[in-house]
């Protein structure tokens, strides 16, 4: 169903009684998800860290503008940003997707098994299908779970995390599974226009998902959600679709990024993916997105993910502990939700 502007407006404004600092709201979320200084602000304030560390490492280090190093920065960088972007869709709804690690490990073992035991032109391609199924299947399922058995996000996608990790575990027995067909590792590992297939793919889920939330209905729908389900649920928005669909939507990019992960590896790991959805929530926090809802752009995490990885390749070329930068990681973590609250404060203050 088809809603305006104004009812949209009105969805985007918490229940929260005749409290005068709320009344503004409804603009600054509407003006984050179609207006380009909204845009600016919330998906670019990255950029700032983002070229101060590249001018740092290019100044530290010889090795940081060369043509290698910037290939494989930019194949890593890839597969994390692909899945921060269906993180920050759940992110955006106020919920959380503790389970993309392990369904970017079961994805990849459900697509490496596939065309290692089966030949022909179409098993890279039901590879993919299959996997890609599977992932949104679990992400459906974190969804109805969340959304009509109204349990917390943080409580079902950790049972998600470890039932998906089992299976993976189950299906391969924890045996890694190689070699792969050249078919299959063509995928991440080729070439178009001479730049990397990853990059390219990258790309454009951000341009569609960013398009989608700010041009669409139903992006406006999962602004509208994140800032207050009751809210938007006595306007008519579809609340329960649009949590299922949108934790549908992450476990299919998980699984896509599992696919990615697999044929750049040309193996399939069953450990894959540990740790990934750490990095994929850091990508969208650091990339401006809040954990209370209703605010982030997909170009915000995208900045945040290769925020990320600089933070890990620069460590490597300058040989810095990786424990390190875990702690830098964590650091701009805490400094992203500091700012966050404060810009909450002030507007509050501001709309009082």
């Amino acid at each position: 169903m088809a809603l305006d502007k104004n009812v949209l407006r009105s969805t985007a404004q918490p229940a929260t009684g005749n409290v005068p600092q709320k009344a503004e709201k409804p603009a600054t979320e509407e003006q984050e998800v179609l207006g380009l200084g909204s845009l600016l602000g919330r998906g670019f304030g990255g950029l700032p860290v983002l070229l101060a560390l590249a001018v740092g490492l290019s100044l530290a280090t010889d090795t940081f503008l060369t043509g290698t190093n910037l290939e494989n920065l930019g194949r890593q960088v890839s597969i994390y940003a692909i899945i921060a972007i269906g993180q920050l869709l759940v992110i955006l709804t106020a919920g959380i997707d503790l389970s993309v690690g392990s369904v970017v490990g079961l994805s990849g073992v459900i697509a490496a098994k596939t065309v290692f035991e089966t030949a022909g032109t179409g098993s890279v391609l039901l590879a993919v299908l299959l996997a890609l199924v599977a992932g949104a299947a679990v992400g459906a399922v974190n969804g109805v779970l969340v959304a009509i058995m109204k349990m917390p996000p943080f409580i079902v996608t950790l049972g998600t995390l470890g039932m998906a990790r089992g299976l993976t575990l189950l299906y391969t027995s924890g045996r890694t599974i190689q070699p792969l067909p050249q078919g299959f590792t063509e995928i991440a590992g080729g070439r178009l226009l001479g730049v990397a297939n990853l990059i390219w793919l990258t790309a454009a889920i951000a341009l569609i998902v960013g398009f989608m939330l700010r041009r669409t209905v139903w992006g406006r729908y999962i602004y509208a959600v994140g800032s207050n389900q009751e809210s938007a649920r006595l306007t008519g928005v579809p609340v329960k679709g649009v949590l299922i669909s949108v934790y549908a939507l992450s476990g299919t990019l998980a699984a896509l990024g599992g696919v990615l992960l697999a044929s750049r590896l040309g193996n399939g790991v069953p450990t894959a993916g540990t740790g990934y959805e750490l990095q994929a929530i850091a990508a969208c926090v650091i990339g401006g997105a809040s954990l209370f809802g209703a605010r982030g752009t997909a170009f915000g995490a995208l900045v945040g993910a290769l925020i990320v990885g600089l933070l890990n390749n620069g460590g490597t070329l300058l040989g810095i502990d990786p424990f390190w930068l875990q702690v830098a990681i964590g650091a701009l973590i805490l400094v992203a939700v500091g700012i966050d609250q404060l810009q909450g404060k002030r507007l509050a203050r501001r709309g009082a």
